[in-house]
């Protein structure tokens, strides 16, 4: 890998590795993109990321920078050009770092509850994504995006478990976000009508698939 590329090392359906394509698409960062087998981890995500062997990695200059939000903040502090992703005030960069850490906590492992678990723990992990989105929602506000009308950090964030909540209809029951949390489904739309979301997102038939593939491999005790 030359020097000077950048690189990610990526799993399409992760959350997490959404953002960072989001965030380089905001910036109109050109990148190799490369997709990871987690069931058999390449020798460059071992060699990059010894610690955590969790995808992603941003690879830049040849140097690994790790953890989605650490990756956002890289690629704003290094690509200063269009406009910036974080808050340029203290109290609001604070708050939107905060923010951040609540999603990538709260709202994943709700995520995860709903994604992974069955019958009553399902239904916690529904109910906890609830309260969480009731919570956003009032963050945002009448705000156009949780910055204002500009989108950055924590539209990039949220906007991947979003698009897992869609998925959720299908096999978890989940509506009641539309009737419980109309400001945050019309954010949802706003930011899908972005073409850096709507070109980094998988599709919610992607997603699907992972989790029926996720299942199966569940099932069999893979």
């Amino acid at each position: 890998m030359a020097q000077e590329e950048v690189a990610l090392l990526d799993y399409w359906p992760s959350p997490f590795g959404t953002m960072a394509r989001i965030a380089l698409a905001e910036k109109g960062i050109n990148y190799i993109h490369n997709f990871e087998d987690l069931s058999n981890k390449s020798t460059l995500l071992l060699g990059m990321n010894p610690v955590h062997q969790k995808v992603p990695v941003l690879v830049h200059k040849g140097k690994p920078v790790c953890e989605s939000d650490i990756i956002i903040q890289y690629i704003d502090e290094i690509w200063k050009n269009n406009f910036p992703l974080l808050p340029s005030e203290p109290y609001q960069r604070a708050k939107a770092r905060f923010l951040v850490d609540f999603i990538k906590n709260k709202v994943h492992e709700s995520s995860v509850k709903v994604w992974m678990e069955a019958n009553e723990e399902q239904e916690n992990g529904k109910k906890e994504l609830i309260e969480w989105s009731k919570f956003l929602e009032g963050e945002l506000g009448e705000k156009l995006y949780f910055g204002g009308d500009v989108f950055g950090f924590v539209d990039i964030a949220l906007v991947p478990f979003y698009n897992w909540f869609i998925v959720f209809k299908t096999f978890a029951n989940f509506n009641i976000i539309e009737t419980e949390c109309p400001k945050l489904v019309m954010w949802g739309e706003r930011c899908f009508n972005r073409d850096s979301v709507s070109k980094s997102l998988p599709t919610s038939d992607q997603v699907y698939q992972a989790y029926l593939e996720f299942k199966r491999g569940w099932t069999h005790g893979a």
